[in-house]
């Protein structure tokens, strides 16, 4: 198996959010490649469960971090959604079963897609998307999830 063929590698210079953003498409993009893979006994979804699984563990680690600026209710609903991420996750590593990914492919885009709109200055604008062609370099957003390992 050729595991690196084929995934992008991380963008440079991303803000936070961005880099959160990117992380879960990426992560989704992996479980839909390795869904399509027949013949190697479910290793390539093994490794993109795995992948997916670690990526969560790396949010909720930062969500529960005493440091963390996110608004208490949304860090409890993002670590709410993590349990269900967790169970999902370890649902499809039992059985392996590719037909049945796209609930967290679901959950991973929809994220993705929050952490990619511009915060509003004021809170009765809706948030706008932010442009994915040009990051914004030294920029002071702040991290959501902090995933930089």
């Amino acid at each position: 198996m050729k595991a690196a063929v084929g995934y992008a590698s991380q963008p440079k210079d991303m803000d936070p959010r961005s880099t959160e953003a990117w992380a879960l498409a990426e992560a989704s993009r992996r479980l839909m490649a390795a869904a399509r893979i027949i013949d190697d006994a479910g290793e390539s979804l093994r490794a993109a469960l795995i992948l997916n699984q670690r990526l969560w563990s790396i949010f909720q680690a930062s969500l529960i971090d005493p440091g963390n600026e996110l608004p208490k209710e949304i860090r409890d609903n993002v670590l709410a959604l993590s349990v269900l991420m967790d169970r999902h996750i370890m649902q499809r590593l039992a059985d392996l079963d590719g037909s049945k990914i796209q609930p967290i492919i679901d959950i991973n885009r929809a994220i993705a897609e929050g952490l990619s709109m511009t915060p509003p200055a004021d809170s009765a604008q809706p948030a706008a998307p932010r442009s994915t062609e040009a990051p914004l370099v030294g920029s002071q957003a702040r991290p959501v999830m902090n995933v930089t390992a």
